[in-house]
């Protein structure tokens, strides 16, 4: 009993410490499935959740979401460890599984929910992502401009409980064969060493 208490007393000590410097990102870049599954494998992360921010309805649901009239976008809220990951690495993420040079539109996810959005939570978080922003623009590593909205998160709201780690369980679901399954694919070829453990 006693060398159970100190296993415990311990990973409790350890969970803790892991959770001291906790800062949370949210990001809209097309359909959430996609962006929870990605960065549920980025080490440094500690949970992520889809939702619906930006709009102008307090009660979203999906279907009046996909409608276009609530003004939200699909977007994933990250907590992550900033002695870990920082932001600038979140995005770095952000830019490459998703083209942010689409207006309202992702493949053929197509209206303003699945538009391009940082939704920062600091002034350090909008400042970081105007300097990516226009360091990809000088660097030309698109064609086109980079369309993606910088906004002031003013309220996230949880997706309903089916779309929470969606991808997860319903791997064999057709969109996230076609869609969900290659970005994901991508994502770990592009960042292995930064893939959780």
């Amino acid at each position: 009993m006693k060398r159970l208490f100190i296993i415990t007393t311990a990973v409790f000590l350890f969970m803790g410490s892991e959770a001291k410097n906790k800062k949370k990102a949210t990001l809209g870049a097309g359909c959430f499935w996609c962006v929870e599954a990605v960065y549920d494998e980025l080490q440094g992360v500690l949970s992520v959740v889809s939702g619906y921010a930006g709009g102008h309805d307090e009660t979203p649901t999906y279907n009046e979401v996909c409608s276009g009239n609530t003004g939200h976008a699909e977007v994933c809220q990250i907590t992550y460890d900033a002695d870990q990951i920082s932001f600038g690495e979140i995005l770095a993420v952000f830019w490459s599984v998703h083209d942010p040079t689409t207006l309202n539109r992702q493949g053929a996810d197509v209206g303003t929910q699945y538009r391009s959005v940082i939704f920062y939570h600091s002034e350090e978080q909008k400042r970081i992502a105007q300097e990516q922003i226009k360091l990809i623009g000088e660097q030309k590593l698109y064609t086109d401009p980079i369309v993606t909205e910088v906004a002031p998160l003013t309220k996230f709201y949880p997706a309903e409980a089916y779309h929470q780690e969606y991808f997860a369980n319903n791997p064999n679901q057709p969109y996230c064969r076609m869609v969900v399954g290659p970005k994901v694919e991508k994502f770990r070829k592009l960042f292995n060493d930064q893939l959780k453990k």
